[in-house]
């Protein structure tokens, strides 16, 4: 197994509409079954993957714009404390630069796209001025129909539109293993900027480069990202990110 396939491999656990398909996948599923959700991300998260709790009215929290982080074990922060999950890092990351805004960290881990879509109109109820769609992964790993993964991320796109308008969108790339051959990976890799591309949405970078096989940078399964990885991960985003926080923050100071 190649150093993208091991790093996926974490991303699964079991979930009601498929089973696992590999032995490191079996290895790490109770893992990522008991750890089911990252705890908290920032000042607020969404309780067992459900809809953002709203922040107190008159808060800080409550005057910015909520940045929604809809994702797997890896947006959870697995094995990691909650600050340190890589949502954190963004908040701190947006925090440092002047932007106000509430980075929301909505990781289920073990979900498919398919998983994705079925919880969104839950997890949307607490509203989001932007939604970054962290999923595919644990399809690739599962080796499905990438035809599948990508018309499920064409809806999940067309279903945050549809249920908020206004919300700036970004998929993040990711990467199916090495080992299902290179006409899957290739079509796997394409169909995020199809995807971004046809639905007219932004595409963050490979979730995982320069993280995925470094050992200092992962955790003793030598898949999730440690805290100093998760700062990595962080960074990857930032680019693609910041120009958005930007924007939602100025718009929020204009008000």
């Amino acid at each position: 197994m190649g150093v993208v396939a091991l790093a996926l491999a974490g991303c699964v656990g079991r979930e009601s509409s498929g089973k696992d398909t590999s032995g490191t996948v079996a290895a790490t599923a109770a893992a990522d079954e008991r750890a089911s959700v990252a705890p908290g991300a920032a000042d607020s998260s969404p309780p067992t993957g459900g809809a953002a709790r709203a922040p107190t009215p008159g808060s800080d929290a409550a005057a910015r714009p909520t940045v929604l982080i809809l994702g797997t074990s890896l947006t959870a922060g697995l094995g990691l404390d909650p600050e340190d999950a890589y949502p954190a890092v963004l908040q701190r990351m947006a925090d440092s630069a002047g932007f106000a805004v509430r980075i929301v960290n909505g990781g289920l881990s073990g979900e498919t796209s398919a998983g994705a879509l079925r919880r969104l109109q839950w997890i949307l109820r607490g509203g989001a001025a932007m939604v970054v769609v962290e999923t595919g992964a644990n399809d690739g790993l599962r080796g499905l129909d990438p035809d599948s993964t990508r018309a499920n991320l064409t809806e999940i796109v067309r279903a945050i539109r549809g249920q908020l308008p206004t919300a700036r969108v970004v998929l993040v790339q990711m990467e199916a293993p090495p080992n299902l051959g290179a006409e899957y990976t290739r079509r796997f890799r394409e169909m995020y900027g199809a995807v971004a591309r046809s639905e007219g949405v932004g595409l963050a970078p490979f979730l995982l480069e320069n993280v995925a096989g470094v050992s200092r940078l992962n955790q003793g399964d030598g898949i999730h990202p440690t805290a100093e990885g998760a700062k990595v991960v962080a960074r990857n985003l930032w680019p693609a990110l910041e120009p958005h926080f930007r924007a939602l923050a100025h718009a929020q100071g204009s008000r």
